[in-house]
């Protein structure tokens, strides 16, 4: 980090901007001027329902689920421990573990119902914001700012963060198409993740910035 008050003021930016979006959306669904958006959308997504492609979306969204989530993290620090980037192990387990945290009291705080439009499969709890949504944000960012690390080709670190983030996108849709989100919950979940990863990455940053100082001086 060559110019730190450069990094860190176009990062607040970002912040400001994010969760600017964020409290649009969510003015505008408690007044409820987003009905038309979400049931467009919703209506869109599930035009193409089919035996089949249900069959396949279940997969997808597994791959958003808390269950794999918890797997997932803890392998991955496990193989950063092993590499001895301790720095990233904990940076992975606070970004996805309070990540989730601060999902379920903000489920809690607004206590939004799912729709039910066409849901395909049975959920519980509420729908704003989606915790795979934004549960995938964190993660899957967190494993794309990871794999940079130890990735060195331009082109390849490109391609990782461009499936990482089709990954991201895919997830929030097929919580749509099962029926189980509102298009601005799953919106709402992809810019709170953002926002949290985004502090997170801030955080790391720091650290290490402070930590090459002590070593120079």
């Amino acid at each position: 980090m060559k110019k730190p008050t450069a990094y860190f003021t176009t990062s607040f930016t970002i912040l400001f901007l994010f969760t600017t979006l964020f409290f649009y959306i969510l003015n505008d669904y408690t007044r409820n001027d987003l009905a038309w958006f979400d049931e467009r959308l919703i209506t869109a997504v599930q035009s193409y329902v089919s035996p089949s492609l249900t069959s396949i979306v279940n997969v997808i969204t597994f791959f958003g689920s808390v269950k794999w989530f918890v797997l997932a993290a803890i392998f991955v620090c496990l193989l950063l421990i092993i590499a001895k980037k301790y720095s990233l192990a904990i940076f992975v387990a606070l970004s996805s573990g309070l990540g989730g945290l601060i999902n379920w009291l903000l489920k809690w705080l607004f206590k939004r119902e799912r729709p039910d439009i066409l849901p395909l499969i049975e959920e519980t709890g509420f729908s704003f914001p989606s915790g795979h949504s934004m549960g995938s944000f964190i993660f899957y960012g967190a494993l794309a700012f990871v794999l940079i690390h130890f990735v060195k080709n331009r082109l390849l670190r490109c391609i990782i963060c461009l499936l990482l983030g089709l990954t991201i996108l895919t997830i929030g849709v097929s919580r749509i198409y099962l029926g189980v989100h509102y298009p601005s919950d799953v919106l709402a979940g992809f810019l709170v993740g953002a926002i949290w990863l985004i502090l997170n990455i801030m955080v790391y940053h720091y650290y290490e910035y402070k930590l090459k100082r002590r070593e120079v001086s």
